[in-house]
């Protein structure tokens, strides 16, 4: 195994834990294993850099994510642990920032707002942009490229191996764990025959800072067109767009300069700024929401299958949630 817990040929049989994708989802689920005590091995098609977790603009809240009962709880878990983790940014890739969702009313959210720290309704005229309603908030915001280094690191502190390998299907995992644990993200629709998963198109403008030190949001759950931009060291992320059904990988210019103009609305000096890139990244939406639970049917030579797929955009909100519940599944005790 290199220093870095990164490996490069199949399971040697030694794993109590296979988990299948190494995203925000794959690597918290392993990282909570881990700390279980469980010998876990993570399989990966991609590289970190290569999965739809690298592309998030990646702040917490929890956007277009069911089941609703549940992700509160999941949300409010994550929250706490961003929060300790924002202390030292540089290394985790986690700062609290200050910002507002616009169109967005207190009123109009779960439980789940009102134990999230400083959230307030602001008064009409502070409400940046043609919007009249919103909510000011200082929320963890994610360097996902930095944080997806971090968590690689803290797993391989742990003694989980990470290694690229495509899967054909968790009998193949099998041969080499007792346990597997599905965080495929949208590969799922293959590997767990689930139909109920599509693919929600993001794209992305990444331009240079003109000085924008707090994040917006104004996002209509009607259309597939968003309006965001995320501070994030050595770049402002524009965005965006939430295309059901859509899996075309490349950048569309048309769509790139209303993303622009939106995000000028707001902030008029984002219209001057130079364009760095451009992303574009495919959400593992679900109907019917997030898949967080033990399969009934055993694994061939009777090992259990537990899934964590399914959370759209909200991946990196809920992500320390599930994987708590992951462990909980898999070891049979509440953390």
């Amino acid at each position: 195994m290199d220093g870095d817990g990164i490996g490069d040929g199949i399971g040697d049989g030694t794993s109590d834990v296979i988990v299948v994708g190494a995203g925000v989802v794959g690597l918290t689920s392993a990282i909570r294993l881990a700390e279980r005590g469980l010998r876990v091995l993570v399989w990966s098609r991609d590289p970190a850099a290569g999965t739809t977790s690298a592309v998030a603009g990646a702040l917490w809240w929890p956007y277009r994510i069911e089941p609703e009962a549940e992700v509160g709880d999941w949300s409010l878990a994550s929250l706490r642990v961003y929060e300790e983790l924002a202390a030292d940014p540089t290394a985790t890739g986690v700062r609290l920032v200050p910002g507002v969702h616009a169109d967005t009313v207190l009123a109009g959210l779960g439980d789940w707002a009102r134990r999230v720290p400083g959230l307030r309704q602001l008064p009409p005229d502070e409400v940046p942009g043609p919007y009249e309603a919103g909510l000011a908030a200082r929320l963890p915001l994610v360097d996902m490229p930095v944080h997806l280094e971090w968590l690689r690191a803290r797993a391989a502190e742990l003694g989980v191996r990470v290694e690229r390998r495509a899967v054909g299907g968790f009998a193949e995992a099998a041969a080499h764990a007792r346990t597997v644990v599905d965080c495929a993200g949208l590969g799922a629709r293959e590997l767990a025959g689930d139909g109920a998963l599509r693919a929600v198109r993001g794209q992305l403008v990444l331009v240079e800072n003109p000085g924008v030190d707090s994040w917006f949001t104004a996002a209509d759950k009607e259309s597939s067109e968003t309006t965001y931009f995320f501070p994030q060291p050595g770049r402002l992320i524009l965005g965006g767009t939430a295309e059901e059904g859509v899996e075309d990988l490349v950048p569309d210019p048309a769509t790139a300069a209303r993303i622009v103009a939106r995000c000028s609305e707001v902030r008029p000096e984002i219209a001057g700024a130079r364009v760095l890139g451009h992303r574009v990244g495919l959400r593992p939406a679900r109907a019917g929401g997030v898949r967080n639970e033990r399969d009934p049917a055993p694994l061939s030579g009777g090992g259990m299958l537990v899934h964590n797929y399914g959370h759209g955009g909200a991946g990196v909100t809920v992500a320390w949630g599930c994987a708590d519940r992951v462990a909980e599944l898999v070891t049979g005790v509440r953390s």
